[in-house]
């Protein structure tokens, strides 16, 4: 499967510390972006200093009018709250969910922790309905994990 030929991608990006550390998330989001079909936007959202709300950090993808997100707010900010994987199917049936854009038809959401603490996570938005799977939450809680070695 393409996840088990990204993780060691993922793993060269992290430690390539010539980059800086949103160089890195960014080719890392670009890299989802282009090998795996059903990830049409793909970004990191991180929690503001002590605020409860989420600020962007490096994305692909169409542009976001969602650059902060109080905690408890829509997907991402169900996520900063509950510490827990989101998948949601199908948008359109989730009531606290932020419209992105009209072709978005699901959403997962996996939240980054750093010595326990949830100080971020990885969003990723697909055209395609339902298209999430167990492999797909393994695999981005394992870019999680890369992730939080940078942070």
């Amino acid at each position: 499967m393409i996840f088990e030929t990204l993780k060691p991608q993922i793993e060269t990006i992290v430690f390539q510390t010539e980059k800086t550390i949103n160089e890195r998330l960014l080719n890392i989001c670009e890299l989802l972006e282009k090998h795996v079909a059903h990830y049409n936007w793909v970004g990191f959202y991180f929690r503001n200093g002590l605020k409860e709300e989420l600020l962007l950090g490096p994305y692909v993808g169409e542009p976001t009018d969602h650059t902060v997100i109080p905690f408890g707010k829509g997907i991402c900010g169900q996520v900063a709250v509950s510490n827990k994987n989101f998948v949601v199917p199908d948008v359109s049936a989730q009531d606290n969910y932020i419209a992105c854009s009209i072709t978005v038809k699901a959403e997962i959401v996996v939240p980054v922790f750093v010595n326990g603490e949830n100080i971020g996570q990885i969003d990723i938005d697909s055209n395609t309905p339902d298209p999430f799977t167990k492999e797909d939450e393994r695999f981005l809680e394992f870019v999680c994990a890369e992730v939080a070695k940078i942070l």
